[in-house]
C-alpha cells in the first residue's frame, strides 16, 4: 500500500476575515477570481462539475468557466454527453474551483438551466475554427472504436467546410447556466485551521455564516 501520511504542507498565504469579504458573494468571487488571473494560476476558469447519475450516485468531470454574472455561471458542452443527461435528469449541479497557487478553492451549488439558442450561437462562433470542427467530429461521451475515427471524421469535416468560415452549431451542443444558491470561499491556514466563509440563499437574501475547518 502506498502511504501518504507524511505526504503535507503548511498553507500560510492569507486569510478570509468577514470584516474583509464582500457581503455579495458574487463580489466575492469577482474579486477572487481576477486575484488567480493575476497571480497566473495555470487555469484559472478550470471548475470541477459534479452532478447526478439515474442510480443516485455522483459524477465529476472538469470542465472549463466560459462567464459568470449575477445570474450565474457558464459552461458549455455536447448535450448528448454524459453531463448533458444527468443535467436533464437532476437540474441541480456543484461547481467548485481550486486554486493551490493562492491556496484557495471556492464551492458553488445550484440549479441549471439551459441557455437560450442565441448565447449558444454567440459563443460557438467565437470559438477558434478548430474548435468548432472538433465540435462537431465528436460525439462526446459514446463508445468509438479509435483515436483513428475522430481524426478521419475531422478530415471529412474540414473538407466539408474546405473555403468558409461559417460552421453551424450542432443542435445538440450549447451552454448551461448554474444559478446559485450556497457558496463557500475556503482559504487555507496553518495547523489545518482554515478559513470558511459560507454564503446561503434564505428568502433572496444572501447570509454569510462561518463554518469550522
Amino acid at each position: 500500500m502506498t502511504d501518504f501520511k507524511n505526504t503535507r504542507n503548511e498553507y500560510n498565504k492569507g486569510e478570509l476575515l468577514e470584516s474583509e469579504a464582500a457581503t455579495d458573494p458574487f463580489k466575492q468571487f469577482e474579486s477572487w477570481f481576477a486575484q488567480a488571473k493575476n497571480a497566473n494560476v495555470i487555469e484559472p476558469t478550470a471548475m470541477v462539475l459534479s452532478t447526478v447519475k439515474a442510480n443516485n450516485t455522483p459524477a465529476s468531470r472538469t470542465v472549463l468557466l466560459k462567464g459568470f454574472d449575477k445570474r450565474g455561471f457558464r459552461f458549455f458542452t455536447n448535450f448528448h454527453s454524459q453531463k448533458g443527461y444527468q443535467l436533464d435528469e437532476h437540474p441541480f449541479a456543484a461547481l467548485l474551483f481550486f486554486w493551490g497557487e493562492l491556496e484557495r478553492q471556492v464551492r458553488i451549488e445550484g440549479k441549471v438551466e439551459k441557455l437560450p439558442a442565441e448565447e449558444s450561437d454567440e459563443y460557438f462562433g467565437s470559438r477558434p475554427r478548430e474548435s468548432r470542427i472538433g465540435a462537431l467530429a465528436s460525439p462526446q461521451s459514446q463508445i468509438i472504436t479509435s483515436r483513428d475515427y475522430l481524426e478521419e471524421r475531422k478530415r471529412e469535416l474540414e473538407k466539408q467546410f474546405e473555403g468558409t468560415d461559417e460552421i453551424p452549431r450542432p443542435e445538440n451542443w450549447g451552454g448551461y447556466r448554474v444559478t446559485p444558491n450556497l457558496f463557500e470561499f475556503w482559504q487555507g491556514r496553518r495547523s489545518r485551521l482554515h478559513d470558511r466563509l459560507e454564503y446561503r440563499l434564505i428568502n433572496n437574501s444572501w447570509r454569510m455564516l462561518r463554518l469550522a475547518p
